[in-house]
Protein backbone atom coordinates (compact mmCIF):
# COMPACT_ATOMS: atom_id res chain seq x y z
CA UNK A 1 0.00 0.00 0.00
CA UNK A 2 1.40 3.32 -0.96
CA UNK A 3 0.57 6.65 1.20
CA UNK A 4 -1.61 9.37 -0.95
CA UNK A 5 0.01 11.50 -3.67
CA UNK A 6 3.46 9.09 -3.06
CA UNK A 7 4.65 6.41 -5.32
CA UNK A 8 6.60 5.16 -2.04
CA UNK A 9 5.32 2.46 0.17
CA UNK A 10 4.28 3.93 3.37
CA UNK A 11 5.59 2.67 6.34
CA UNK A 12 4.03 2.30 9.82
CA UNK A 13 6.13 4.48 12.16
CA UNK A 14 5.86 1.94 14.91
CA UNK A 15 7.02 -0.97 12.91
CA UNK A 16 10.38 -2.71 14.69
CA UNK A 17 12.35 -3.38 12.16
CA UNK A 18 12.30 0.33 10.94
CA UNK A 19 13.24 1.46 14.65
CA UNK A 20 15.74 -1.01 14.35
CA UNK A 21 17.03 0.04 10.92
CA UNK A 22 16.80 3.56 11.99
CA UNK A 23 19.29 2.79 15.34
CA UNK A 24 22.14 0.77 14.10
CA UNK A 25 22.21 3.90 11.09
CA UNK A 26 22.61 6.05 14.32
CA UNK A 27 24.83 4.08 15.85
CA UNK A 28 27.23 3.34 12.97
CA UNK A 29 27.66 6.29 11.31
CA UNK A 30 30.78 8.44 11.81
CA UNK A 31 29.70 11.43 12.92
CA UNK A 32 28.48 12.05 16.67
CA UNK A 33 24.74 12.34 17.24
CA UNK A 34 22.95 13.18 19.92
CA UNK A 35 18.87 13.66 20.16
CA UNK A 36 17.53 14.96 23.21
CA UNK A 37 14.27 16.00 24.49
CA UNK A 38 13.98 20.18 24.15
CA UNK A 39 11.84 20.41 27.70
CA UNK A 40 14.26 18.59 30.03
CA UNK A 41 17.57 18.07 27.90
CA UNK A 42 17.50 14.46 28.64
CA UNK A 43 19.49 12.86 26.05
CA UNK A 44 17.01 9.91 24.56
CA UNK A 45 20.11 8.48 22.29
CA UNK A 46 23.71 9.30 22.14
CA UNK A 47 25.35 7.05 19.83
CA UNK A 48 28.37 5.46 20.04
CA UNK A 49 30.81 7.39 18.51
CA UNK A 50 30.15 10.55 20.40
CA UNK A 51 29.68 8.19 23.45
CA UNK A 52 33.36 7.64 22.28
CA UNK A 53 34.77 10.95 22.42
CA UNK A 54 32.65 12.61 25.44
CA UNK A 55 34.22 8.93 27.27
CA UNK A 56 33.44 10.12 31.29
CA UNK A 57 32.43 13.93 30.10
CA UNK A 58 28.69 14.06 31.24
CA UNK A 59 27.00 14.91 27.98
CA UNK A 60 24.84 17.56 29.85
CA UNK A 61 27.93 19.23 31.39
CA UNK A 62 29.95 19.30 28.29
CA UNK A 63 27.28 20.97 26.23
CA UNK A 64 27.13 23.52 29.26
CA UNK A 65 30.96 24.20 28.90
CA UNK A 66 30.74 25.42 25.03
CA UNK A 67 31.33 29.10 24.28
CA UNK A 68 28.55 30.89 22.98
CA UNK A 69 26.23 28.06 23.27
CA UNK A 70 23.76 28.90 25.99
CA UNK A 71 22.43 25.39 26.60
CA UNK A 72 20.43 25.66 30.07
CA UNK A 73 18.29 27.68 27.93
CA UNK A 74 18.67 26.21 24.68
CA UNK A 75 15.46 24.38 24.49
CA UNK A 76 13.06 26.97 25.25
CA UNK A 77 14.37 29.68 22.93
CA UNK A 78 14.89 27.14 19.70
CA UNK A 79 12.73 26.98 17.13
CA UNK A 80 11.85 24.28 14.22
CA UNK A 81 14.51 24.67 11.60
CA UNK A 82 16.80 27.06 13.61
CA UNK A 83 20.84 25.88 14.39
CA UNK A 84 23.59 26.84 16.47
CA UNK A 85 27.22 26.19 15.60
CA UNK A 86 29.26 26.14 18.10
CA UNK A 87 32.97 24.37 18.87
CA UNK A 88 33.65 22.06 21.81
CA UNK A 89 37.02 20.46 23.19
CA UNK A 90 37.33 17.12 24.30
CA UNK A 91 40.31 14.98 25.37
CA UNK A 92 40.01 11.91 23.00
CA UNK A 93 42.24 8.94 24.12
CA UNK A 94 44.50 11.65 25.89
CA UNK A 95 44.71 13.97 22.71
CA UNK A 96 42.72 17.19 22.89
CA UNK A 97 39.98 17.23 20.07
CA UNK A 98 38.16 19.96 18.44
CA UNK A 99 34.66 18.94 18.37
CA UNK A 100 32.51 20.80 15.65
CA UNK A 101 29.16 20.84 16.69
CA UNK A 102 25.37 21.81 14.81
CA UNK A 103 22.59 21.97 17.03
CA UNK A 104 19.17 21.92 15.31
CA UNK A 105 15.87 22.20 16.57
CA UNK A 106 13.09 19.48 15.61
CA UNK A 107 9.35 18.82 15.84
CA UNK A 108 7.64 15.16 16.05
CA UNK A 109 4.58 14.22 17.20
CA UNK A 110 4.15 17.63 18.91
CA UNK A 111 7.09 16.85 21.22
CA UNK A 112 10.56 19.41 20.72
CA UNK A 113 13.55 18.01 20.62
CA UNK A 114 17.48 19.18 20.12
CA UNK A 115 19.51 16.97 17.61
CA UNK A 116 23.42 17.71 17.75
CA UNK A 117 25.61 17.01 15.00
CA UNK A 118 29.33 16.68 16.29
CA UNK A 119 31.87 16.09 14.04
CA UNK A 120 36.31 15.35 15.18
CA UNK A 121 37.93 18.53 13.36
CA UNK A 122 40.54 17.96 14.84
CA UNK A 123 42.53 16.64 11.38
CA UNK A 124 41.20 19.42 9.57
CA UNK A 125 42.55 22.17 12.38
CA UNK A 126 45.84 20.62 12.71
CA UNK A 127 45.75 20.77 8.80
CA UNK A 128 44.55 24.05 9.12
CA UNK A 129 47.55 25.54 11.17
CA UNK A 130 49.90 23.36 9.39
CA UNK A 131 49.14 25.32 6.18
CA UNK A 132 48.97 28.83 7.96
CA UNK A 133 52.47 27.80 9.12
CA UNK A 134 53.70 27.40 5.80
CA UNK A 135 52.20 30.23 4.63
CA UNK A 136 53.50 32.18 7.18
CA UNK A 137 56.94 30.28 7.08
CA UNK A 138 56.90 31.37 2.61
CA UNK A 139 55.48 34.46 3.87
CA UNK A 140 58.33 35.24 6.03
CA UNK A 141 61.32 33.64 3.93
CA UNK A 142 59.48 35.77 1.14
CA UNK A 143 60.33 39.07 3.24
CA UNK A 144 64.01 37.62 3.98
CA UNK A 145 64.49 36.92 0.55
CA UNK A 146 63.08 40.61 -0.39
CA UNK A 147 65.46 42.43 1.92
CA UNK A 148 68.55 40.26 0.89
CA UNK A 149 67.48 41.18 -2.29
CA UNK A 150 67.62 44.87 -1.47
CA UNK A 151 70.66 44.66 0.31
CA UNK A 152 72.18 42.76 -3.23
CA UNK A 153 71.00 45.89 -4.96
CA UNK A 154 72.27 48.60 -2.61
CA UNK A 155 75.65 46.91 -2.59
CA UNK A 156 75.99 46.73 -6.19
CA UNK A 157 74.43 50.15 -6.62
CA UNK A 158 77.88 51.07 -4.46
CA UNK A 159 80.14 49.71 -6.85
CA UNK A 160 78.63 50.37 -10.40
CA UNK A 161 76.08 53.55 -11.88
CA UNK A 162 72.37 52.46 -11.99
CA UNK A 163 72.28 51.85 -15.64
CA UNK A 164 74.91 49.54 -15.98
CA UNK A 165 73.55 47.60 -12.84
CA UNK A 166 69.85 47.99 -14.76
CA UNK A 167 71.51 46.21 -18.01
CA UNK A 168 73.39 43.29 -15.85
CA UNK A 169 69.70 42.74 -14.28
CA UNK A 170 67.69 42.55 -17.27
CA UNK A 171 70.33 40.48 -19.50
CA UNK A 172 73.07 39.43 -16.77
CA UNK A 173 76.16 40.92 -18.60
CA UNK A 174 77.01 44.83 -19.15
CA UNK A 175 78.82 45.91 -22.57
CA UNK A 176 82.22 47.67 -22.36
CA UNK A 177 81.43 51.60 -24.07
CA UNK A 178 83.61 54.07 -24.98
CA UNK A 179 82.68 57.19 -23.96
CA UNK A 180 83.79 60.52 -25.70
CA UNK A 181 82.02 63.14 -23.77
CA UNK A 182 82.51 62.94 -20.61
CA UNK A 183 84.73 64.24 -17.49
CA UNK A 184 86.70 62.79 -14.46
CA UNK A 185 87.75 64.02 -11.33
CA UNK A 186 90.80 62.65 -9.34
CA UNK A 187 91.45 63.29 -5.82
CA UNK A 188 94.11 62.51 -3.24
CA UNK A 189 94.92 63.79 0.73
CA UNK A 190 97.95 65.41 1.11
CA UNK A 191 100.10 63.91 3.85
CA UNK A 192 97.93 60.91 4.34
CA UNK A 193 100.79 58.20 4.87
CA UNK A 194 101.92 60.46 7.86
CA UNK A 195 98.34 61.21 9.26
CA UNK A 196 97.64 56.94 9.09
CA UNK A 197 100.85 56.13 11.05
CA UNK A 198 100.73 58.91 13.60
CA UNK A 199 96.58 58.74 14.44
CA UNK A 200 94.19 55.74 16.06
CA UNK A 201 93.44 53.68 13.04
CA UNK A 202 89.72 53.45 13.70
CA UNK A 203 89.07 57.15 14.15
CA UNK A 204 91.47 57.71 11.25
CA UNK A 205 89.53 55.29 8.81
CA UNK A 206 85.95 56.61 10.38
CA UNK A 207 87.05 60.28 9.33
CA UNK A 208 88.28 59.43 6.14
CA UNK A 209 84.79 57.38 5.59
CA UNK A 210 83.00 60.66 6.79
CA UNK A 211 84.86 62.46 4.10
CA UNK A 212 83.92 60.53 1.30
CA UNK A 213 80.43 59.78 2.71
CA UNK A 214 80.45 63.86 1.86
CA UNK A 215 81.99 63.66 -1.67
CA UNK A 216 79.41 61.25 -2.65
CA UNK A 217 77.13 63.89 -1.36
CA UNK A 218 78.26 66.53 -3.19
CA UNK A 219 79.02 64.50 -6.67
CA UNK A 220 75.11 63.34 -6.89
CA UNK A 221 74.34 66.80 -6.97
CA UNK A 222 75.80 67.25 -9.77
CA UNK A 223 74.99 64.56 -11.53
CA UNK A 224 78.22 62.77 -11.28
CA UNK A 225 78.92 59.21 -10.64
CA UNK A 226 81.59 58.29 -7.77
CA UNK A 227 83.57 55.27 -9.93
CA UNK A 228 85.81 54.43 -6.94
CA UNK A 229 87.61 54.83 -3.82
CA UNK A 230 91.20 53.29 -3.77
CA UNK A 231 92.87 53.80 -0.15
CA UNK A 232 92.47 57.76 0.12
CA UNK A 233 92.26 58.28 -3.46
CA UNK A 234 88.20 59.30 -5.02
CA UNK A 235 87.16 59.24 -8.47
CA UNK A 236 84.06 60.51 -9.63
CA UNK A 237 82.88 61.05 -13.21
CA UNK A 238 80.34 63.09 -14.99
CA UNK A 239 78.60 61.59 -18.47
CA UNK A 240 79.40 58.23 -18.22
CA UNK A 241 77.68 56.13 -18.42
CA UNK A 242 74.32 58.53 -19.06
CA UNK A 243 75.21 61.02 -21.45
CA UNK A 244 75.29 64.98 -19.56
CA UNK A 245 76.31 68.33 -21.91
CA UNK A 246 77.15 70.12 -18.90
CA UNK A 247 79.70 67.50 -18.06
CA UNK A 248 82.78 69.56 -17.45
CA UNK A 249 80.64 71.83 -15.27
CA UNK A 250 79.82 69.32 -13.15
CA UNK A 251 82.54 68.19 -12.85
CA UNK A 252 84.52 71.41 -11.93
CA UNK A 253 81.49 72.67 -9.58
CA UNK A 254 81.98 68.97 -7.73
CA UNK A 255 85.49 69.77 -6.94
CA UNK A 256 84.86 73.25 -5.74
CA UNK A 257 82.47 72.00 -3.13
CA UNK A 258 84.95 69.32 -2.13
CA UNK A 259 87.58 72.15 -1.40
CA UNK A 260 85.04 74.13 -0.02
CA UNK A 261 83.71 71.06 2.40
CA UNK A 262 87.13 70.55 3.37
CA UNK A 263 87.81 74.06 4.28
CA UNK A 264 84.52 74.56 6.21
CA UNK A 265 85.45 71.23 8.17
CA UNK A 266 88.54 71.99 9.04
CA UNK A 267 88.08 75.00 10.98
CA UNK A 268 88.53 74.00 14.93
CA UNK A 269 89.50 70.83 14.34
CA UNK A 270 92.60 69.10 15.18
CA UNK A 271 92.89 67.18 12.11
CA UNK A 272 93.25 68.87 8.90
CA UNK A 273 92.43 67.39 5.55
CA UNK A 274 93.94 69.06 2.68
CA UNK A 275 93.30 67.58 -0.50
CA UNK A 276 94.74 67.94 -4.52
CA UNK A 277 92.00 67.72 -7.17
CA UNK A 278 92.70 67.09 -11.07
CA UNK A 279 90.27 67.24 -13.78
CA UNK A 280 89.75 66.69 -16.74
CA UNK A 281 87.84 65.89 -20.10
CA UNK A 282 88.61 63.24 -22.58
CA UNK A 283 87.43 59.83 -23.85
CA UNK A 284 87.09 56.94 -21.60
CA UNK A 285 85.84 52.85 -21.58
CA UNK A 286 83.62 52.25 -19.01
CA UNK A 287 83.55 48.35 -18.26
CA UNK A 288 82.52 45.53 -15.28
CA UNK A 289 86.17 44.13 -14.31
CA UNK A 290 86.23 40.52 -12.69
CA UNK A 291 84.05 37.78 -12.56
CA UNK A 292 83.48 37.01 -8.93
CA UNK A 293 84.34 40.40 -7.21
CA UNK A 294 83.82 42.72 -9.75
CA UNK A 295 83.27 46.49 -9.94
CA UNK A 296 82.87 49.09 -12.38
CA UNK A 297 85.67 51.17 -13.66
CA UNK A 298 86.90 53.88 -16.19
CA UNK A 299 90.21 53.41 -18.53
CA UNK A 300 91.64 55.86 -20.82
CA UNK A 301 93.26 58.67 -22.07
CA UNK A 302 90.92 60.65 -19.97
CA UNK A 303 91.47 59.25 -16.59
CA UNK A 304 95.38 59.07 -16.92
CA UNK A 305 95.36 62.89 -17.53
CA UNK A 306 93.23 63.32 -14.48
CA UNK A 307 95.74 61.46 -12.44
CA UNK A 308 98.66 63.76 -13.77
CA UNK A 309 97.10 66.60 -13.45
CA UNK A 310 96.54 65.97 -9.19
CA UNK A 311 99.88 64.84 -8.92
CA UNK A 312 100.63 68.54 -10.24
CA UNK A 313 98.43 70.08 -8.18
CA UNK A 314 98.97 72.00 -4.39
CA UNK A 315 97.09 71.37 -1.52
CA UNK A 316 93.59 72.19 -1.69
CA UNK A 317 94.01 73.20 -5.40
CA UNK A 318 92.26 71.87 -8.33
CA UNK A 319 94.11 71.75 -11.65
CA UNK A 320 93.38 71.16 -15.24
CA UNK A 321 95.02 71.82 -18.36
CA UNK A 322 94.17 73.95 -22.05
CA UNK A 323 91.77 71.33 -23.34
CA UNK A 324 89.24 71.63 -20.84
CA UNK A 325 89.32 75.42 -20.79
CA UNK A 326 87.22 76.43 -23.84
CA UNK A 327 84.39 73.85 -21.83
CA UNK A 328 84.55 76.04 -18.78
CA UNK A 329 85.88 79.65 -19.36
CA UNK A 330 82.87 80.98 -19.65
CA UNK A 331 81.41 79.74 -16.16
CA UNK A 332 84.52 79.53 -14.18
CA UNK A 333 87.14 81.48 -13.05
CA UNK A 334 90.41 79.98 -14.30
CA UNK A 335 94.35 80.81 -13.66
CA UNK A 336 97.23 80.30 -15.73
CA UNK A 337 100.23 78.10 -14.64
CA UNK A 338 103.45 77.28 -16.04
CA UNK A 339 103.86 74.54 -18.79
CA UNK A 340 104.50 71.17 -16.98
CA UNK A 341 105.81 67.92 -18.20
CA UNK A 342 103.25 65.05 -17.74
CA UNK A 343 103.73 61.60 -18.33
CA UNK A 344 102.47 60.18 -21.52
CA UNK A 345 101.03 63.56 -22.80
CA UNK A 346 104.20 65.95 -23.28
CA UNK A 347 104.03 69.53 -22.68
CA UNK A 348 100.93 70.52 -21.35
CA UNK A 349 99.74 74.01 -20.31
CA UNK A 350 97.92 73.95 -16.53
CA UNK A 351 95.30 75.97 -15.08
CA UNK A 352 94.12 76.60 -11.79
CA UNK A 353 90.51 76.36 -11.18
CA UNK A 354 89.44 79.22 -8.68
CA UNK A 355 85.85 79.31 -8.55
CA UNK A 356 82.97 80.36 -10.52
CA UNK A 357 82.35 83.66 -12.02
CA UNK A 358 78.48 83.90 -11.22
CA UNK A 359 79.40 82.82 -7.71
CA UNK A 360 78.52 79.24 -5.80
CA UNK A 361 75.09 78.47 -6.45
Amino acid sequence: MSSPGTDRPAIAADAPEFVRLGRTLLQSTEIGLAIIDAESRVPLLINRRLEEWLGDTDFDAAMASVPGLDWASLGATMGEGETRQAELELKVKRRAAAIALRVSGQTFGGRRFLVVEANNVSKLKELEYMMESYAKMLERNERELRREKERAERLLLNIMPRRVFEEIKAIGVSTPQRFDECSVLMLDFVGFTEMSVAQDPSALIAELNDLFTAFDRIVEQFGCERIKTIGDAYMAVSGVPDPAADHAANIARSALRMVRYLERRNQGQSSQWRCRIGINSGPVIGSIVGAQKFLYDIFGPGVNLAARLEAHSGPMEITLCETMVPLLQSEFLLEEREEAELRGFGKRRLYRLRGETSGPR
